[in-house]
């Protein structure tokens, strides 16, 4: 009886601790649209790591980099609000300080549709805290679940 308790009570353990980094990853990662959305710089970069990698991929199936800074200073000087991502978890994987997360979404401008995709995240654990390696992405305006 007592090795079952001891099996329990590590496997307890283990379960939660899982599920604490994937409720830490999601929270990253829900912090970079809320900057979008708030239009607030410092919380978008706070998102990344320091030497983070952005890209698109076009409907040609060109891959297309974006470069952070310019990527913050456009999204700060938008007006609050008007920019709304939304964004369903439906992978999260993790081992150890490496997590990759896939995202669907839908984007709105200004509360109209602009498009949808996937964002595909890579994140790393550093000091204790998740930041958004690279993200590479899909946009499309079709076959869009709205």
């Amino acid at each position: 009886m007592r090795i079952w308790l001891i099996i329990l009570i590590c496997t307890s353990s283990i379960l939660y601790a899982q599920k604490s980094d994937e409720d830490s990853v999601k929270k990253a990662v829900n912090q970079l649209f809320i900057g979008m959305k708030t239009s607030d710089s410092i919380l978008i970069r706070k998102s990344f790591s320091k030497n983070a990698v952005l890209q698109t991929i076009t409907k040609t199936g060109e891959v297309k980099n974006e470069n952070i800074n310019d990527f913050v200073l456009s999204i700060s000087k938008a007006e609050k609000q008007s920019l709304e991502e939304r964004i369903k978890f439906s992978n999260i994987l993790i081992d150890g300080n490496l997590a990759s997360v896939w995202t669907p979404y839908e984007f709105y401008y200004k509360g109209q549709f602009s498009h949808c995709g996937v964002n595909s995240f890579q994140l790393v654990k550093s000091n204790n805290e998740w930041k958004i390696q690279y993200i590479i992405d899909t946009r499309r305006k079709d076959n869009c679940k709205k």
